[in-house]
């Protein structure tokens, strides 16, 4: 079961620092999860989405830092771009591997590139107010979005059903490092959307846009990379029915837990302190064994 969140003085004492990992996909199988295609492409989808999308928060962050008055909340900012950083090339070694065992990701690749750099980038020949309003409008996007990844960072380490499927332990390892650094800078987005616009219909619109959007870019993301499999030639297709079934063994997050998740960010008292904890999420950074490799050179 996912942990209760701890004190709020446990988070509030950390400094967030990119830590630089190394991981070694040479081994990794095309299905990662022994015997389960579904499962193994639904999380794939996180490097599909990933890499274009953490590059696009970076950007919407950086462009943020010049109106951010409160110090702290600057260096947590510095911080979280750092990871987001380190974060997008992980999940791009991936799809480079991926496409080296004749899966060919780049198609729904440039699909969301096109979605983060066109669409949801910057607007040209705005006023510096209404260049202002865009970028925070950007911010209460990235807000909701990583109440997400903090819901999926938080299932990651609490995800038993993998390790009793043997799966790949690289890729797990992949998994659990970022969902714990999701959990750690899980307030940022948040606090710097508050820090920039208090309101509570920011919140509110940044959530009914954002969350419907990444549930259909992940329902098409897993529908693809079903598809182009080379080894399935199309034999298997994703139903909400088989993910339930998944989920129920642990190999996937529950979509009903998820939609309750997604509940609370509506509450007025809401803050991502009470989503996940801190303390595991630094007690796995500090085993992680690409972590420990990285350090050891």
């Amino acid at each position: 079961m996912p942990r209760q969140a701890e004190p709020a003085a446990v988070h509030d004492s950390l400094v967030l620092e990119p830590r630089d990992v190394q991981f070694d996909w040479s081994a990794l199988p095309l299905h990662w999860i022994p015997d389960e295609p579904m499962a193994t492409h639904t999380i794939n989808v996180l490097h599909l989405l990933l890499p274009e999308g953490e590059r696009w928060f970076v950007k919407v962050f950086k462009d943020a830092l010049p109106m951010i008055t409160d110090e702290q909340l600057r260096e947590e900012v510095l911080g979280f771009i750092g990871q987001e950083a380190i974060h997008a090339e992980a999940h791009q070694e991936v799809l480079d591997h991926l496409l080296a065992q004749g899966l060919d990701p780049r198609p729904y690749v440039r699909q969301i590139s096109w979605l983060f750099r066109r669409v949801l980038g910057d607007k040209p020949g705005l006023t510096a107010a209404q260049r202002r309003e865009n970028i925070i409008e950007r911010v209460a996007f990235v807000a909701a979005i990583e109440h997400f990844t903090a819901f999926l960072g938080n299932w990651a380490l609490n995800s038993p059903g993998l390790d009793r499927a043997e799966a790949d332990p690289t890729m797990l390892d992949l998994l659990r490092w970022h969902g714990a650094e999701e959990v750690e800078h899980r307030s940022v987005a948040f606090d710097l959307m508050v820090h920039l616009d208090p309101g509570y219909l920011r919140r509110l619109r940044g959530m009914l846009v954002s969350g419907p959007l990444l549930v259909h870019l992940w329902v098409r993301g897993t529908r693809f990379m079903l598809a182009a499999d080379p080894t399935l030639k199309g034999s298997v297709r994703p139903t909400w029915r088989e993910a339930q079934q998944i989920a129920r063994r642990g190999l996937l997050p529950e979509p009903t837990r998820m939609f309750r998740s997604a509940l609370r960010y509506f509450l007025p008292g809401y803050h991502p302190t009470k989503e996940g904890s801190s303390s595991q999420a630094l007690a796995y950074l500090a085993t992680s064994p690409a972590a420990r490799a990285s350090a050891g050179h």
